[in-house]
């Protein structure tokens, strides 16, 4: 299971007291491996008590992100002053040796969890299911397509409708030419993530895929070109053979300059064909910033 070594650690060692002689060992030293949460209160305060159980609670749950360390300020006073502690229960969340969260007072159980949850996703490996799917983008923008879908596969077997991994698994398909597959992982999708962003973009690439796996040699197309610049179905599929062919950039161009000469050819099929690119290739994409701009221009010219 995907974070599996952090969720060895015992109850006992995710809560536990602590005092200002260990508060370097206990807390900024432990919250390089784990978010490290601080509690400090007093057995008089009433509030203390209705927080604690709930922190615990929350923390235990992290299954070993996160660590609870319980400070008595009744018996040790200095860390709570040069936190400024000036009432409690006061809460602080250390990652890296560093604060980076925290609050003063009682909280609701749903709202204490939220804040166990924001903090462990701030620690090193904090949230395996993203350190996961960075994992396997990586390594398909390297190349390694088939280690990328294993991975894809494990996020799926830990967290089914994740449409981040749904949509790179699909596109992990598509590197390898295996567009049955790619459209057989987005059709098992559940129809509320259909639509989200990276299935919907996996989508866009598979239609893609489908549409240039048999789009001919460009050289075909560029000879009709030159004899009749308006041969409005060579540039288009031009464009696709430039699309199978890898060169993304000419494909856009050449696309561009069909919608520039002829907006309304075959129903408008240059910007659609160009808005389904621009959705496959997703919105960091410098060519897709690039060319949204040109389309505009040419739009609203």
């Amino acid at each position: 299971m995907l974070g599996q070594d952090s969720a060895t650690a015992t109850s006992a060692d995710v809560v536990k007291d602590g005092s200002d002689a260990t508060f370097m060992a206990d807390v900024i030293d432990a919250s390089r491996e784990a978010a490290v949460i601080v509690d400090f209160w007093a057995p008089w305060c009433g509030p203390c008590k209705q927080l604690g159980p709930a922190l615990e609670a929350a923390v235990k749950a992290a299954k070993g992100r996160a660590r609870l360390v319980k400070i008595d300020v009744d018996k040790h006073q200095m860390v709570a002053g040069q936190l400024r502690v000036q009432s409690i229960p006061a809460v602080f969340a250390f990652v890296d040796g560093q604060p980076v969260d925290g609050f003063m007072g009682a909280l609701p159980p749903s709202e204490v969890k939220a804040f166990v949850d924001r903090v462990v996703a701030m620690a090193p490996g904090g949230d395996p299911i993203a350190d996961a799917l960075a994992q396997a983008e990586e390594m398909l923008a390297q190349g390694a397509a088939a280690d990328a879908a294993q991975v894809f596969a494990a996020v799926l077997g830990e967290k089914p409708d994740d449409a981040r991994a749904i949509g790179g698994l699909a596109r992990a398909h598509l590197a390898v030419g295996d567009l049955a597959q790619a459209r057989a992982t987005l059709d098992a999708a559940p129809p509320l993530k259909q639509h989200e962003a990276p299935i919907a973009a996996a989508r866009a690439a598979l239609e893609i895929a489908e549409a240039t796996q048999d789009a001919g040699e460009t050289a075909e197309f560029r000879a009709r070109l030159e004899a009749d610049p308006n041969d409005h179905a060579a540039r288009y599929d031009l464009a696709l053979a430039l699309i199978g062919a890898g060169d993304t950039a000419a494909a856009i161009d050449e696309l561009l300059e069909l919608f520039r000469r002829d907006r309304e050819w075959n129903e408008g099929a240059a910007r659609a064909q160009l808005i389904k690119l621009f959705e496959s290739l997703g919105p960091k994409d410098p060519l897709v910033a690039k060319g949204r701009r040109r389309l505009s221009s040419m739009i609203f010219a």
